[in-house]
């Protein structure tokens, strides 16, 4: 699959952005995938389902540009360190970046630019729709943590809800455990309260990572597919069916 890697500056450290384009001139609408944990690979380009990802997404009609968020560290250090590591200001700062970089590429119509995460990414991409004013749409699967602080001095990500200005789509498996029903349920409060507009769609048979197809053990097809056309509509409905103007 094709994509372009470019490298911006994020406070001193370097940040590689893989960027997918589609077919056409443009401009087009476009997605931030924030990635999930890649456990065992050193980076965004031997992430599998990352990459598979972001190219049908781009393959829909959009510029899809991928952060590595884990520029903080040696791409060698184990991911399990990053984790435990991360602070939200540095992943705040990350898609601010990103942002910016879409905002200037003229085959982006900065008007309509959205966000979605798998897992670790699902609640970077939650994050994002709470500090990245002006995006159209935030789709969230299997988003864990986001009951929690990461980084002295932050709140919560699910107290931010109310700076959610966009709508949000979510998937989860009904099996899971990170997040487990009852965090899903809170989510839900957390956006209701905030009169954030927002659908939820909840997977029987399906647990954690359900679209994960490069771990048959968690991957569900049937959900899995779901989830894409459902999230495809979704992402038309914000990113395309809306002018610019």
């Amino acid at each position: 699959m094709k994509y372009e890697v470019e490298t911006v500056d994020v406070e001193g450290s370097s940040m590689e952005i893989f960027i997918f384009k589609p077919a056409g001139e443009g401009p087009h609408p476009a997605v931030i995938l924030a990635q999930h944990i890649p456990v065992g690979h050193t980076g965004i380009e031997n992430d599998e389902f990352t990459l598979v990802t972001a190219a049908r997404i781009a393959s829909e009609g959009y510029v899809v540009a991928v952060p590595f968020i884990f520029h903080w560290w040696p791409k060698d250090e184990d991911m399990m360190l990053k984790a435990k590591e991360t602070r939200d200001d540095w992943t705040v700062s990350d898609l601010q970046a990103t942002r910016q970089l879409l905002n200037n590429r003229v085959d982006v119509d900065g008007a309509r630019i959205g966000i979605v995460g798998h897992c670790w990414g699902g609640r970077v991409a939650w994050l994002g729709a709470c500090h990245l004013q002006g995006l159209a749409a935030c789709g969230l699967f299997y988003a864990g943590r986001i009951k929690l602080a990461l980084g002295e001095g932050f709140p919560p990500a699910i107290e931010l809800a109310n700076r959610i200005s966009c709508p949000v789509i979510g998937f989860f498996g009904n099996e899971d455990q990170n997040p487990t029903p009852e965090d899903v349920d809170a989510y839900e409060k957390a956006l209701q309260e905030a009169g954030t507009e927002y659908t939820f769609h909840r997977y029987d048979g399906a647990g954690h990572a359900f679209q994960n197809f490069p771990t048959p053990d968690r991957y569900c097809e049937a959900q899995s597919e779901d989830a894409w056309e459902k999230l495809l509509d979704f992402l038309s409905v914000n990113l395309k069916d809306v002018s610019s103007g």
